[in-house]
């Protein structure tokens, strides 16, 4: 440590923050097993045990908020992890480096617009009165859509929003990796009359599968963590049904009506099956392929 202090002290700051940030806001977690009330602090409140929990498990609206969760965690996972491989390989494929970094500043500038924004756009373009997907529905015959009010196109707009917001800045990691390819193999592989196709298939795809599988474990492992903000902000009263995610009835719950404990616990419930689902599919991986996190 002494020799290699500069480095020591080049991560200090990443220290400071997951410290800071991450572990000590786990000194907190203890209010999950308590009735918190501010006036008497995290210790001098009375422990209840797992009430908190049950009172969740025996809500009404549980199993809606689990399912809604699950199944836009899923359809996001479904659509939007394999098109930054795809994006990553049909870049790969292009010839002409200027067209290629055309291509690429386009697809990565939607990663630099805020979520707010983002949110924005989607209500002025799916307005029902002066929205553009409106006036293109009307002139083809059609009746007005009030897109942000609806709870089933909800779902799809979450999805393909990101699809479009992320999918390029995502392409950067399996790129890095498509770069670290031996020019020699396609050489080879030219020469032996592969088609771009059977290059894809037999050395590109092999190049990055163990970077797409340390990602899939990390998605699956944060597949109930969705982007709280956005499903925030997306959320309407008349798309509530759907929109209704566990980040947001934490939110609700323990921030709006000021449940503090009940809303630690419903987090907390939401943190643990994340850590299972890293650690099983993590396990999985390792068994199936020689590439896991740990």
């Amino acid at each position: 440590m002494l020799r290699n202090w500069q480095l020591y002290l080049l991560l200090t700051p990443t220290l400071f923050y997951f410290l800071v940030f991450k572990y000590y806001p786990m000194y907190g977690l203890q209010i999950a097993f308590k009735d918190y009330l501010p006036s008497l602090g995290i210790w001098g409140s009375e422990w209840v045990g797992w009430d908190h929990f049950v009172r969740f498990f025996q809500s009404y609206q549980f199993w809606e908020i689990i399912e809604n969760t699950l199944l836009l965690s899923v359809y996001e996972l479904a659509v939007g992890f394999p098109l930054p491989i795809i994006l990553a390989l049909m870049l790969n494929m292009l010839i002409s480096t200027k067209y290629r970094r055309f291509i690429q500043t386009i697809v990565y500038a939607p990663h630099f617009i805020s979520v707010v924004v983002l949110v924005g756009i989607l209500f002025v373009f799916l307005s029902p009165s002066s929205g553009l997907m409106n006036h293109l529905i009307v002139l083809f015959g059609g009746e007005p859509i009030n897109f942000m009010a609806s709870p089933e196109w909800f779902k799809t707009l979450y999805v393909l929003s990101g699809v479009w917001q992320g999918t390029g800045f995502a392409a950067i990691i399996y790129l890095a990796a498509l770069a670290g390819v031996d020019p020699s193999l396609h050489e080879a592989a030219v020469m032996d009359g592969a088609s771009k196709f059977k290059r894809v298939l037999h050395i590109d795809i092999p190049a990055i599968m163990p970077v797409s599988i340390i990602m899939l474990i990390l998605a699956l492992g944060n597949l109930m963590n969705l982007g709280f903000e956005k499903a925030l902000l997306m959320q309407t009263p008349l798309n509530k049904e759907s929109s209704n995610i566990i980040a947001t009835y934490v939110y609700e719950v323990g921030i709006q009506q000021a449940q503090y404990s009940f809303g630690t616990a419903v987090g907390l419930f939401n943190s643990v099956i994340n850590l299972i689902l890293l650690v099983t599919v993590n396990q999985i991986a390792r068994k199936v392929s020689e590439n896991s996190l740990w």
